[in-house]
């Protein structure tokens, strides 16, 4: 007779157990939820899984036992063989050391420094944008952010060769759920494993440019970046995290410009009033820092749009310790999900969540602020997304511009609903027609 309660639930077929109801439902841990609560086991890539909701589970997770997890050994394999060992797979020690090394290229006077060319690029975009009149727009901001990211964070400049790494990132990421995980060129995740190799050939040559020339993008200041103790990181380390950087950096920035279009251009009173906020800045002169700290309703519709269209589902983690929950029993040698998507959608937290609306985050409702860890888009605890300072700055940046001065509408005839996998984006990409206000 086995003493520990374990949570309840189903471990679903053998060897597949659920996994493709995982992949392929959308409402996999909706209904699971209704039926079991904010616990319950499941099996996913071959690991007998416990999935955890709500911010309490989250806080449990993220925080207060953290040293329970690791995140190394949660994310299937794929992640670790397309990936690397950058600061996303650490655990520890190591991973306090290297976040510690990254974190000012990422914040402060760093950051301050890269809101011009993130303007620059934005406005020539726009500017292609424009004349093209219709486009898919996901598609679009994936090249888009994918510059900015390739420019401020490795010093590379748009061109043939920022439109080729971009798409090489297309099929690294659509190789991280691939099933079929025999590396043979025909496969999604043979493909991704070419596309991998082609991009630390060309990162391991920027490392070694900026090693001997160093400017002013993230790369060259992690480079002459030193620990307490005088270490600095070494090339396959940087090169490392320079993949992390640049996949982190452009993907789920795309997913979330994209769904802000959407749900600007399907709500026009949320879109007026945004609207509003920007040209009353605008009248007052040209955008910059001090105005993107002015921003009160942007941020509210971006927070919406952070907790409505979350641009990852949730987060994997390896349990290395048991540890009991709700009364439910988790061994060690587990993996553990915690759901993005379904924290943000309870109700106790924010009424008629199925609703899109930016005043759940005004300064009288603040909804998130009843829990601790209730808006989890990017993450929280002590390893909340390295990035978010670099994203955030970037969404408003390229938000006010097109607030400013253009005008877009949803073309017909085209699926917007959600796909998940690998990131968050409406099916069809959202074919748009484009112009200026």
């Amino acid at each position: 007779m086995n003493k520990y309660q374990y949570p309840p639930g189903s471990f679903g077929l053998p060897v597949l157990g659920e996994t493709l109801p995982f992949l392929f439902d959308r409402d996999f841990i909706k209904k699971r939820y209704r039926q079991y609560g904010s616990i319950f086991k499941t099996h996913l890539s071959g690991k007998p899984t416990v999935v955890m909701i709500g911010p309490k589970a989250v806080d449990f997770v993220l925080s207060s036992h953290m040293d329970y997890f690791s995140w190394r050994e949660g994310w299937p394999d794929n992640f670790k063989t397309l990936l690397g060992k950058s600061l996303f797979l650490q655990d520890g020690e190591e991973h306090r050391k290297n976040r510690r090394l990254m974190m000012p290229a990422l914040h402060g006077p760093a950051l301050a420094n890269y809101a011009t060319t993130m303007e620059d690029i934005t406005r020539t975009y726009l500017k292609k944008w424009e004349e093209k009149q219709q486009f898919t727009w996901h598609k679009e901001f994936k090249q888009l952010t994918f510059d900015i990211a390739s420019q401020l964070l490795l010093g590379t400049s748009p061109g043939e060769e920022c439109v080729r790494l971009s798409q090489l990132f297309t099929t690294l990421t659509n190789g991280l759920f691939a099933i079929n995980t025999l590396p043979l060129p025909f496969t999604q995740f043979g493909k991704a494993i070419t596309a991998r190799n082609q991009i630390l050939e060309h990162l391991t040559k920027v490392v070694t440019k900026r090693q001997q020339n160093p400017t002013k993008d993230t790369l060259s200041l992690l480079i002459q970046a030193k620990d307490e103790e005088g270490n600095s990181l070494s090339e396959k380390e940087l090169i490392a995290q320079a993949v992390l950087l640049l996949f982190a950096g452009h993907e789920t920035t795309t997913s979330m410009l994209t769904w802000l279009c959407v749900e600007l251009a399907r709500h026009p009173e949320v879109l007026q009033r945004a609207r509003e906020e920007q040209l009353q800045l605008a009248s007052k002169g040209d955008l910059n820092l001090e105005q993107l700290g002015q921003m009160p309703y942007l941020e509210q519709v971006l927070l919406e749009v952070e907790r409505f269209h979350q641009p990852v589902g949730g987060g994997f983690r390896g349990v290395i310790k048991d540890f009991e929950f709700n009364g439910f029993h988790v061994p060690a040698g587990w993996r553990l999900l915690y759901s993005i998507l379904m924290t943000h959608k309870l109700e106790e937290i924010y009424p008629e969540p199925e609703r899109f609306d930016p005043d759940r985050f005004n300064t009288q409702r603040q909804e998130h602020k009843q829990y601790s860890f209730s808006l989890i888009g990017f993450g929280g605890g002590p390893r909340i997304c390295i990035g978010i300072a670099f994203a955030k700055m970037e969404m408003k940046i390229i938000a006010a511009q097109l607030l400013r001065s253009y005008h877009w509408e949803i073309l017909p005839n085209q699926s917007l609903d959600p796909v998940f996998f690998p990131s968050n984006r409406p099916k069809d990409g959202l074919r748009v027609r484009f112009q200026p206000r």
